[in-house]
């Protein structure tokens, strides 16, 4: 485990090198901005600085502040978030663009890494070899170097998520963090559903509350235009990023994109999306009232949230590593059963090779094994529903 992934954080650093050593300033060798995704962070944080912030969701406009900053022949990264991100955007304007860049990467790196330091504490104490090789693992997940070079937001949505998780049994930080992911909706489908599932009244109080406030927040500092320009966006997102795949579906690990991309219909895509998304909801309920282990329970949301939704990009899957670390915590606890390292060497390696596959194959290799992965903690479920040794995440651990 340390030395395959010592071979990929040393293989990350000279790709970046080179890739930083052959760019023209801002501008990668195709014609980039470096970060390429935060490009657009930067252009609707700067808008919105102005007093524009509306203008963020017009793409001429938008388009047009990203070939000011860039350059001419930049491309157009399109803004989809809520106007409560525009909160972060607008913060990191206010710096150079590298630093700003450099600054959101590292901070959100340091975060993940901390959670799963968190998620993972019980087993690092108990074993000291997991406790000298779970950094390096956790470092070369290749969804790491996937979002590091989009400059995407996937290190802030895995943290907030396994801090949620870390801290359920505080429930107003739970809720927090829960609530600071509003800026990515698609990704609470079924985040409510295990809430509810297991009664935890306080943590949907206090999400609620959190996601009450940023939108009032966003509302009282960028008016009433930004939530109405926002919301006339979602349709053309909608038809254009999502249906029409614009932004490439082999990018896109999930069900409706499968079909998206071997000719299927939109009404066909959605079908099966929707068809995939009440099963997770369902099963995730029962898991949720079930006397299962914790870890099984956490692993399931965490891979349900991303396979619920139809727009999850490879970069999202960071929030895979989720799973990957409370199985992990689990097998070294009660031990791994047969084909359980496998899986969990599949998925995480799985998002280096996810998105090459499925453009030169048209196999769904990520989606794959996401619900290989989600299967894998049901029947394990099933096995074995008794309370895990290491229990629910104690007060120490969070």
């Amino acid at each position: 485990m340390r030395n395959y992934s010592l071979i990929l954080l040393a293989l990350y650093a000279v790709a970046t090198m080179v890739w930083i050593g052959l760019s023209d300033g801002l501008i990668d060798r195709n014609g980039k901005p470096i970060g390429t995704d935060f490009s657009s962070f930067y252009a609707a944080g700067s808008l919105t600085l102005e007093g524009h912030a509306a203008d963020a969701y017009a793409p001429s406009a938008h388009h047009a502040r990203e070939q000011r900053q860039f350059g001419e022949k930049t491309p157009y990264y399109s803004w989809n978030y809520p106007p409560v991100f525009l909160l972060i955007a607008a913060a990191l304007a206010l710096l150079p663009y590298p630093l700003a860049l450099a600054l959101f990467q590292a901070a959100g790196l340091a975060l993940y890494l901390m959670v799963i330091a968190a998620i993972l504490a019980p087993a690092r104490r108990r074993d000291p070899v997991f406790a000298r090789n779970w950094l390096p693992a956790a470092a070369a997940f290749p969804a790491v170097f996937i979002n590091l070079g989009h400059g995407q937001n996937g290190f802030m949505t895995a943290a907030l998520l396994g801090a949620a998780l870390v801290t359920l049994e505080r429930p107003v930080v739970s809720g927090l963090c829960i609530g600071l992911l509003c800026y990515k909706p698609q990704f609470a489908l079924v985040i409510p559903i295990a809430l509810l599932a297991a009664g935890r009244w306080r943590v949907i109080a206090s999400a609620a509350a959190t996601t009450m406030a940023l939108v009032a927040f966003s509302w009282l500092f960028f008016g009433t235009d930004a939530w109405t320009a926002f919301l006339a966006s979602t349709e053309m997102s909608r038809k254009v990023l999502l249906e029409h795949g614009s932004v490439g579906f082999e990018k896109l690990p999930s069900a409706f994109a499968a079909v998206r991309m071997w000719g299927g219909s939109v009404l066909l895509a959605y079908s099966v999306q929707a068809t995939l998304s009440i099963a997770l909801a369902a099963t995730l309920a029962w898991l949720w009232r079930s006397d299962a282990a914790f870890e099984l329970k956490a692993a399931a949301l965490a891979a349900a949230s991303l396979l619920a939704t139809p727009y999850m990009l490879d970069y999202d899957l960071v929030v895979a590593g989720l799973a990957i670390a409370y199985l992990a915590r689990l097998g070294r606890a009660r031990g791994f059963r047969s084909f359980d390292i496998s899986l969990l060497a599949a998925a995480w390696i799985v998002p280096l090779l996810s998105r090459g596959i499925a453009k030169i194959t048209g196999i769904p290799l990520g989606l794959s094994v996401l619900l290989l992965l989600y299967a894998a903690i049901l029947h394990h479920a099933l096995d074995d529903r008794k309370p895990s040794p290491l229990g629910a995440p104690s007060a120490a651990a969070a």
